[in-house]
């Protein structure tokens, strides 16, 4: 079944993405909860044609993107957090504290487009996260843990 995607559906695509789905997938998950629509003729000629002038806008967002990305390529990141015996955390840190750390520093940065490499952080030390900005844009953050004072 192909479909159009109305919107970022995670590991399938990006929103305005044609992909092909398995039938129940489409039909019981995607198009009723309005991530998707069938990809008829003239829905895929629609699109085209949206496709073609959003580009130049397209250009604006990916420069801005990339701006932001050179700013947090910049930012050192400390997070502070309680340990208990051999460097262990009490609880974790994870791409919550991530985003919450990038704040501090200035920048907004969602959650949700936040993935800290090899999952929660439960130890101290050096880590890095991956900040996806746009579907062409990700960065990878550096971020250290420390011990809380």
């Amino acid at each position: 079944m192909e479909l159009i995607l109305k919107q970022d559906v995670e590991n399938l695509g990006f929103k305005d993405d044609v992909v092909t789905v398995k039938n129940g997938y489409g039909r019981n998950f995607l198009i009723p909860q309005g991530q998707a629509i069938l990809a008829t003729v003239s829905a895929k000629k629609v699109l085209a044609e949206n496709l073609k002038q959003r580009a130049f806008k397209e250009k604006k967002i990916v420069d801005d993107a990339n701006k932001v990305a050179e700013a947090l390529k910049a930012l050192e990141i400390k997070i502070a957090s309680k340990v208990g015996a051999g460097d262990k955390l009490f609880g974790s840190v994870n791409n919550i504290d991530v985003a919450a750390a990038i704040e501090k520093e200035g920048q907004t940065i969602d959650k949700k487009f936040i993935n800290v490499i090899g999952g929660s952080v439960k130890r101290l030390g050096k880590y890095n996260a991956v900040v996806r900005l746009h579907r062409e844009v990700s960065v990878e953050l550096p971020f250290e843990v420390i011990a809380q004072a």
